[in-house]
């Protein structure tokens, strides 16, 4: 069994900023990456920022000198600090972690939490 329980979200207006917060609990190899996706309405979910356990990060372009991906190893928790927010960010944003063990992927997903960017 593997958990993950986001926190953070809420409303912002244009310009200001948030903070998520992603916990990862259960059977879990140290060898992993985790990360925030978001979906929109309509929309399919998509990456926004990835981060493996030696600190090396990816992020889409739309939010690249806007946010910051960190994690804290030892915890399985991860960070996205999310500054300059702009209206088209107002998504669902979701953490997940992921790893390859021999032939198989897995993926686990957090509930959820909505970022709504308006004024």
């Amino acid at each position: 069994q593997v958990q993950l329980v986001e926190s953070g979200g809420g409303l912002v207006q244009p310009g200001g900023s948030l903070r998520l917060s992603c916990a990862a609990s259960g059977s879990i190899p140290s060898g992993n990456v985790m990360g925030w996706y978001r979906q929109a309405p309509g929309k399919e979910r998509e990456l926004v920022a990835v981060i493996t356990m030696g600190g090396i990060s990816n992020y889409a372009d739309s939010v690249k000198g806007r946010f910051t991906i960190s994690r804290v190893t030892y915890q399985n928790t991860v960070y996205l600090q999310m500054n300059s927010v702009k209206p088209e960010d107002t998504a669902a944003y979701y953490c997940n972690i992921h790893w390859t063990r021999a032939r198989d992927t897995y993926d686990y997903w957090g509930q959820g939490t909505q970022v709504t960017v308006s004024s």
